[in-house]
């Protein structure tokens, strides 16, 4: 598994992918910040994580798209599927490797807080239980992503296919507002990202948001080695 994530990270980085994800990252968090907080001169931080979700939903793709699509392209996933290595540890190096450039990216983002506290005193729990929550919601998303890009050999499939759905999920809570009754309502709330994640911002830290955010990941791993156990025998 080291082998693949070295591989995997070092990939994000000898391409444009992993320096334009990051950078985009930091421009858009960069201007919600700006709009929230210096702009008003508001010290308050949470609606900035709260748009973290949106930077998230609409970014991912850039990091994910190539995750599997590219080594199918290639006509290199053979040699990956028949080496001397399980699908799992594939999956995770590739997995992990996606998740340590979303954390870079997300560490970017400390500036905004340590930029605040110097001026004013911050609710620190708040703001480590935001992150947390942000890195759930990265690994969530990556599943997802991940998956995607095991279905097809073109990288601009995988991401026009991963931002639909990433908008979806973006736009889960409107769906739930249309809904005729409180048990309709609150279905779907309970499969919403977005409801889930923004308890994190809160600094509520629930046990159910946890685990809603890793069944998520490992339904998405399951699935995507459900696809290439497919691949490799078929």
């Amino acid at each position: 598994m080291s082998a693949i994530f070295k591989r995997e990270f070092n990939a994000y980085f000898t391409s444009p992918i992993g320096y334009v994800f990051i950078a985009m990252f930091y421009c858009l968090s960069g201007f919600f910040f700006f709009l929230d907080n210096l702009a008003v001169g508001s010290a308050e931080l949470r609606y900035v994580y709260s748009m973290l979700f949106t930077c998230s939903a609409l970014l991912m793709p850039i990091l994910t798209m190539r995750m599997l699509s590219e080594d199918k392209r290639q006509k290199t996933d053979q040699v990956l599927l028949t080496a001397p290595i399980g699908l799992f540890s594939l999956l995770m190096g590739k997995f992990l490797a996606a998740l340590l450039v979303y954390v870079i990216a997300i560490s970017i983002t400390l500036v905004y807080a340590l930029v605040l506290s110097v001026f004013v005193s911050l609710n620190w729990a708040v703001i480590i239980s935001s992150y947390f929550g942000i890195l759930l919601l990265g690994a969530a998303l990556i599943a997802v992503g991940m998956f995607i890009s095991s279905l097809t050999e073109s990288q601009l499939v995988a991401a026009i296919v991963s931002i639909v759905v990433d908008v979806a999920l973006l736009l889960v809570d409107s769906l739930a507002s249309l809904m005729p009754t409180a048990s309709l309502q609150n279905l779907i709330l309970g499969l919403s990202m977005s409801d889930h994640y923004g308890n994190f911002t809160m600094g509520i830290l629930d046990f159910a948001d946890v685990f809603f955010f890793l069944s998520i990941v490992a339904l998405f791993i399951f699935l995507t080695s459900r696809v290439l156990e497919k691949r490799r025998w078929g």
